[in-house]
C-alpha cells in the first residue's frame, strides 16, 4: 500500500481524536515470561513486516482534501520497566498511556507495550508478560482490531478490507436524495409496526457526569461457561444492571449503549455503530437477561433497514472540508439532560486462544474502553478461548467506589451463573 484516501468514516474518527482522545487498548495476557525477549520481539517484527495494513500512518497535509493512508514501515515497540509489576499495576500503566500518551497517527498509527515479569496476571500461577497493542481508532474498529493484534502474534487470518465506493462527491445531491427517501420508507416501516422503534433516551445519571480525577481500571475473569446466558454478552449485561443500579441507588431505569457491528459491505474501517438497549432493572435476572437479548435483535433489525445504508453512503460522499468544518464544531463542554445510555458495554470475541508471544501461551485478553465528556464509566467484555474479561473504566466523578462496583458485579455473575 503506497496511498489510500481515507473513508470520511475513518477521517472523522481520526479529526475527533483531537477533541476526545479515542486510541484503542488491546490488552494480552500471556502465562509466563519469554526465555529471549530480543527474539519474541524480533518474530513480531517479521509478523507485522509481512501485514501491509499494518504498516500505515496517516498523511493529513493537504486540509482541502480527505487524508491519506500511507506507507510507515517503523513500527514502535516499548519495553517499560515498571516499579509496580503487579498486574494492577499493569492496568495502572495502561491507564497512564490512555491519559497522557495518545497516538499522533500521523507519526504511526499503533504501537506496542511490552511489560514482562508481571505478577499476579489472572489464570496464572506465576510471573507472566502483558503485551499492549494501542491503536488510532481510525485505524480499525473492534472486529477488524482483533484481526490486525491476531497478526502481530503470528495468526494467520484475513484483516476485513474495505470496499471502496465509486460515487465521489459529485454524486452526493442523488446520494441525498436516496437517503431521504429511504428515512421516508424507514418511517412508514416504524408506524406500520414492520420495523421496531427507536431505542428510548434515558435521563442523565452520576456515570454520565464528565471524567474528572484519576482513573480506575479493573477487571472481572470467567470462564464462558461460568456466566449466565443466553449469550456472553446479553448475560454481562443482565449483571451490569443489577449491580449499577444497586451501587447507584434509587434509579427507576437504567440504559446501555452498546457499539453494534453494522451489515453489508464494509465501505470503511470503522463499520459499526452505536445502538441503546434498556436494562430492565424491574425484571429477575433470566427474565431481563431474555428482555435485553429481544431488544437487542430489535436494534440489529432497525440496524438492518436500508436506510442505515444510504444514509452511510451519502456522508461518505460529503466534501472533506465540509466533515473537517462540522468535526471542528463539536463542543466537547456541551451537556444533555439525555443519552443513549448510561453506561457503554463493548463486546468483542477475540478468538480462539492460539496467540504465542516468545513460546507463552495466551490466557486473556481485556481492553481500556475510553471515556467521554458524557460518559465516565464503561465497560469491556472480551473474550479469547474459553475466557472472557470484563474491564470496568470509571472516573471517580461518575463511580466513587469502583471496587464496590466490581464486587457486586462479580457476585450477581456468580449468583446468576
Amino acid at each position: 500500500m503506497d496511498v489510500n484516501r481515507m473513508t470520511a468514516a475513518d477521517a472523522q474518527s481520526f479529526w475527533m481524536s483531537a477533541k476526545i482522545p479515542n486510541d484503542m487498548f488491546l490488552v494480552c495476557a500471556f502465562d509466563g515470561v519469554p526465555a529471549d525477549l530480543d527474539a519474541a520481539l524480533a518474530a513480531v517484527g517479521r509478523n507485522v513486516a509481512a501485514c501491509s495494513e499494518l504498516l500505515v500512518r496517516i498523511d493529513d497535509s493537504k486540509s482541502w482534501r480527505y487524508p491519506s493512508w500511507v506507507r510507515c514501515e517503523d513500527p514502535e515497540i516499548v519495553v517499560h520497566e515498571p516499579g509496580d509489576r503487579t498486574w494492577s499495576g499493569c492496568l495502572n500503566a495502561v491507564l497512564g498511556l490512555a491519559a497522557s500518551d495518545q497516538l499522533d497517527a500521523t507519526v504511526r498509527a499503533w504501537r506496542l507495550h511490552v511489560f514482562v515479569g508481571v505478577t499476579g496476571i489472572p489464570e496464572t500461577t506465576g510471573p507472566g508478560t502483558v503485551v499492549v497493542v494501542q491503536m488510532s481508532h481510525a485505524l480499525a474498529d473492534g472486529r477488524r482490531a482483533t484481526a490486525l493484534m491476531g497478526r502481530i502474534f503470528g495468526r494467520e487470518q484475513p484483516v476485513p478490507a474495505v470496499v471502496e465506493s465509486r460515487l465521489g462527491t459529485w454524486a452526493l445531491p442523488y446520494l441525498a436524495w436516496r437517503a431521504s427517501a429511504a428515512h421516508r420508507r424507514l418511517v412508514h416501516d416504524t408506524a406500520s409496526g414492520a420495523v421496531a422503534a427507536p431505542a428510548d433516551s434515558w435521563p442523565v445519571q452520576a456515570t454520565n457526569n464528565a471524567p474528572e480525577g484519576p482513573d480506575e481500571l479493573r477487571t472481572v475473569v470467567r470462564h464462558r461457561a461460568d456466566l449466565p446466558g443466553p449469550t456472553v454478552t446479553v448475560g454481562v449485561l443482565a449483571a451490569i444492571s443489577e449491580a449499577l443500579a444497586a451501587e447507584l441507588g434509587g434509579v427507576t431505569g437504567l440504559g446501555a449503549e452498546v457499539p453494534m457491528a453494522k451489515i453489508g459491505t464494509r465501505r470503511a474501517y470503522n463499520h459499526y455503530g452505536n445502538v441503546g438497549v434498556a436494562l430492565h432493572l424491574e425484571l429477575p435476572f433470566h427474565e431481563r437477561a431474555a428482555r435485553i437479548e429481544a431488544e437487542l435483535a430489535m436494534r440489529r433489525q432497525r440496524f438492518e433497514h436500508p436506510s442505515a445504508e444510504t444514509s452511510d453512503a451519502a456522508t461518505a460522499a460529503v466534501p472533506a472540508r465540509l466533515l473537517r468544518w462540522g468535526t471542528a464544531q463539536f463542543d466537547v463542554h456541551a451537556r444533555s439532560t439525555t443519552v443513549t445510555g448510561n453506561t457503554v458495554v463493548s463486546s468483542v470475541n477475540r478468538g480462539p486462544a492460539d496467540l504465542a508471544f516468545g513460546g507463552c501461551p495466551v490466557v486473556l485478553t481485556t481492553a481500556c474502553p475510553a471515556l467521554s465528556p458524557m460518559m465516565g464509566l464503561t465497560h469491556g467484555v472480551h473474550g479469547i478461548g474459553d475466557t472472557v474479561t470484563i474491564s470496568v473504566h470509571a472516573s471517580p466523578s461518575a463511580l466513587p467506589d469502583v471496587d464496590s462496583y466490581v464486587e457486586r458485579l462479580s457476585a450477581v455473575l456468580d449468583a446468576a451463573g
